[in-house]
């Protein structure tokens, strides 16, 4: 087991309830763990994500802050604010393909973020998206559970993405697609193919 998820961090959070999760975690072996921030008060935000880095240490898990367009930490600038503010040890950012591209992050910013602090970014979620941005939030948000596409078969920029991260971070793959399922495609085809398309990626470059 790599990672467990996801712990929202909400105004009426409190850490604590937290320990019984991560105790379970870290007997199946974690050490990643997925967080979304849901607060729109960014300095409690980021106390409660200290907290629960905190927590966390003694079990060797590494909270990560997962940026989504439609929470309150809502992009790559966001969410480095906020986790350098915390400024512990084992907190970290995770890059999801799919937030980075729909929430208009930066390729420059990450690489300097992740050169001054490689240690932040442990792991990364490999998906791809068709199109340019929509508008709506509600669509993106729908795109984002439901039609994600396999890597290498969207518009994302995998290769620059990639480049960016520290190299040889572990990758999990993230590629809901609702079509696929509905038309019946097993959910052990459907695994085997996204990553036969993430090996790929990696290959060609």
């Amino acid at each position: 087991v790599l990672d467990i998820e996801i712990l929202r961090l909400k105004p009426e959070t409190r850490v604590q309830d937290f320990l019984s999760l991560l105790d379970v975690g870290a007997e199946f072996g974690a050490t990643e763990l997925l967080i979304a921030g849901n607060d729109p008060d960014e300095a409690r935000l980021g106390d409660n994500f200290a907290a629960l880095c905190d927590m966390a240490a003694p079990l060797g898990i590494h909270p990560h802050l997962e940026f989504m367009p439609w929470t309150d930490a809502r992009d790559l600038s966001q969410a480095w604010r906020i986790v350098e503010s915390a400024a512990r040890p084992n907190g970290g950012v995770l890059i999801d393909a799919f937030h980075f591209d729909r929430s208009g992050s930066s390729l420059t910013e990450l690489a300097a973020a992740t050169a001054k602090a490689p240690h932040r970014f442990r792991y990364a979620q490999l998906c791809d998206v068709a199109g340019p941005r929509p508008d709506d939030m509600d669509e993106i948000l729908r795109q984002a559970r439901n039609e994600r596409r396999f890597p290498g078969d969207g518009d994302c920029d995998l290769d620059g993405l990639l480049s960016a991260l520290p190299a040889g971070i572990p990758l999990s793959l993230e590629t809901p697609s609702r079509q696929l399922l509905e038309q019946g495609v097993s959910a052990f085809d459907r695994a085997k193919r996204a990553l036969d398309k993430a090996h790929n990626v990696l290959q060609r470059r």
